[in-house]
Formats: structure tokens, sequence, C-alpha cells
């Protein structure tokens, strides 16, 4: 099957939350107790229970109230940190683009959560398994949409096969920026490229989202430099970063000393 794309359009989300109602209806999640975050924003959070909700921020230019909203859910990375950070290889990717979570290997460690740059896996303490946005993968292998973007009325979520559907965002893209030159993708070159795609009026941290998200340095070093070698390697390794760590401690001192030094010099000349 080929690889799929879903593309959310920010310039046609009306808030109404249909997205987050019918993932729940799907995945037979329950209802959660909610309150009021700002504005018409209710939920603050994925749960194990709510992996998809809008998230709604006010700006206020220009003598008017702007709302920036946007749909949430797993960003499905092409290149996924959660899935470097799984302790018991329980993540891993489909032909489609979807990462996914075998629950019978997971065991529930929190590793995937700690290392998401947009925190979106959350451990289920009833079952101590980390859930998340499938992608409705069950409804897409059955020549189906997902959920939210099966139910969304105004259009905002539009599913397909990646080229078409990139080919449709970057087109709907041109076409805002004649308005508005802020227009612009989020996801097509983060994270080795996400599956879910927005279109953004504003500047990214307009909606909540990192500028950059990236895989932390210490599970890239230890996934893609130092677990590899394993064995006697990975001591070599470490003596190698420690040494470096230990140069760098020895440049800093050695800086501060002379630093000293030429301040007692200053106090004794005058």
């Amino acid at each position: 099957m080929a690889r799929k794309m879903v593309f959310i359009d920010t310039s046609l989300c009306t808030g109404c939350k249909a997205c987050s109602v019918a993932c729940k209806a799907w995945n037979d999640h329950p209802a959660e107790k909610t309150q009021r975050i700002s504005s018409y924003q209710a939920q603050a959070d994925f749960t194990p229970n709510t992996w998809t909700y809008v998230r709604f921020r006010e700006e206020y230019k220009d003598k008017k109230m702007r709302f920036n909203m946007l749909k949430l859910q797993c960003f499905h990375c092409g290149d996924p940190a959660c899935m470097k950070a799984c302790s018991s290889n329980a993540i891993y990717k489909t032909e489609t683009g979807y990462t996914l979570i075998d629950k019978d290997k997971c065991i529930g460690c929190g590793y995937c959560a700690a290392n998401c740059p947009w925190g979106v896996p959350k451990i289920d303490e009833a079952t101590n398994k980390s859930t998340k946005c499938t992608g409705c993968i069950d409804r897409v292998e059955n020549g189906m949409k997902p959920a939210c973007a099966q139910t969304c009325q105004p259009g905002a979520i539009q599913f397909g096969d990646h080229a078409e559907i990139m080919a449709q965002a970057q087109a709907r893209v041109e076409e805002l920026q004649l308005t508005n030159p802020k227009a612009h993708l989020y996801g097509t070159e983060l994270m080795g490229g996400t599956t879910y795609v927005y279109l953004l009026q504003d500047r990214p941290d307009a909606y909540g989202l990192p500028l950059h998200p990236t895989t932390p340095v210490s599970l890239t070093l230890w996934k893609d430099i130092v677990h590899p070698l394993g064995g006697l390697a990975i001591g070599a390794s470490a003596a190698a970063i420690t040494c470096g760590v230990i140069v760098n401690l020895v440049r800093g001192n050695y800086a501060n000393r002379a630093k000293n030094i030429a301040a007692s010099h200053d106090e004794g000349g005058k």
C-alpha cells in the first residue's frame, strides 16, 4: 500500500471538535471530565483515552482577536524519536507511514513519552501500556479515511496518497500566501517528514508548536552510535565521551584561571 498523508488546513478549521468526538467513538474511548483551559479549549493534553483534541490559542492583533486553532494527534514521524527510545522494540513503522505500538511488546517504560518532541504518547496506568493515535490504521488498510478526516465538515482534514495530498497542500499554501505571506507547511521537513502535515497561518509557536522539534542528542548518541557497537566498544565509546567531557572541563578551568590571573594583575596595577 502506498504511503499516506493527512493534510490539516488550519485556515478552514472551525474548532468544532468533531474530530475528537469521532476519534473517541471509533476507538471506543470513554468521555472524560474536563475543564476550561482558555477560550474554547477544554482539553489540556493527550490522555490514554484522548488521542486527538483541538488547541485554541488567542492573539490580539490590529485591534482584532484571532484564534489560532488546530487539531493535535500523533504526527507519525518519518524518523520517530519514540521508536528510537523504545526499550522493547514495541514501536514500528508501516509502509503507509504510520508509527504504531505493539501492545504485546510494550512494557510501559515511558521512554517514548519522555522523548517525543510533541509529548504525544501517554502511559495508561490501568494497563501499563503506552497509548497514542494509530492514524486509524484499521480503517486505512480497509480503504477508508481516518475517522477524524471522515467527519470534518469544513474539509480542514484531507487524507490520501502522499504525492496527491502533498500537491494539494502546496497549492493551498501558494493560494494563501497571496494574502498572508506567513502561511507555510509544518511537518514536511521535521523528524524525517511527518505523515500529518499542517498548513499554519502564523509562526508555529503561535499555535503552541515547537519551532524545531528534534530527537534528544543523548538518545541519538546511544541508539545510533554507542548501542550498535556493543560489548567492549561501548566501553571505548564511553571512555571517549568521558575524555571529551574532561577536556572541556580542563579547558574551562584554564580559561577561568587565566581570567583570575588577569584580574589580579589589574588590581595589583591599580
